[in-house]
């Protein structure tokens, strides 16, 4: 079992409590993103309850998101990666890569994935780099179910 995860920053708090999350901002928020505009409520709420969530809250209020799609011990996707426009560029995304990376039931993943198209300087200074012998990586996409 999983146990929640917490930590505070000033009036900022990072949580793994599925509890808190804020699932019309999460919603509104990647409905705005070039990744998950399409996605419909549903599979979001879905995503979210298979994942472990790390979710971002200036007070009561939900400003930012990550989530970890992970078996604890190989491999662990990072995505859906946000922090509200409002609260950018005050260091809560680095905040939130380095607890997500702390958390004490993620520490023996060996594998580290996630994509990005724009932070990639900043998911660096983690160590994540471009995937090795990426052309052996295949995905398999397919659209929503309506």
């Amino acid at each position: 079992m999983i146990s929640i995860f917490e930590t505070q920053r000033a009036s900022f708090t990072i949580s793994t409590d599925p509890a808190r999350l804020e699932m019309r901002a999460i919603h509104e928020f990647l409905a705005r993103t070039d990744w998950a505009r399409d996605r419909p409520r549903q599979n979001t709420e879905t995503a979210l309850a298979n994942s472990l969530v790390f979710g971002l809250y200036a007070g009561d209020r939900q400003i930012g998101l990550a989530r970890v799609v992970t078996d604890y011990s190989v491999v662990a996707y990072v995505c859906d990666v946000f922090i509200h426009e409002d609260f950018r560029g005050r260091g809560l995304g680095k905040w939130l890569i380095e607890s997500i990376l702390s958390h004490p039931n993620l520490k023996a993943v060996r594998r580290w994935l996630l994509t990005t198209e724009d932070a990639h300087g900043l998911y660096q200074k983690y160590g994540f780099a471009p995937l090795d012998h990426a052309e052996k990586w295949m995905q398999r996409l397919k659209p929503f179910a309506e």
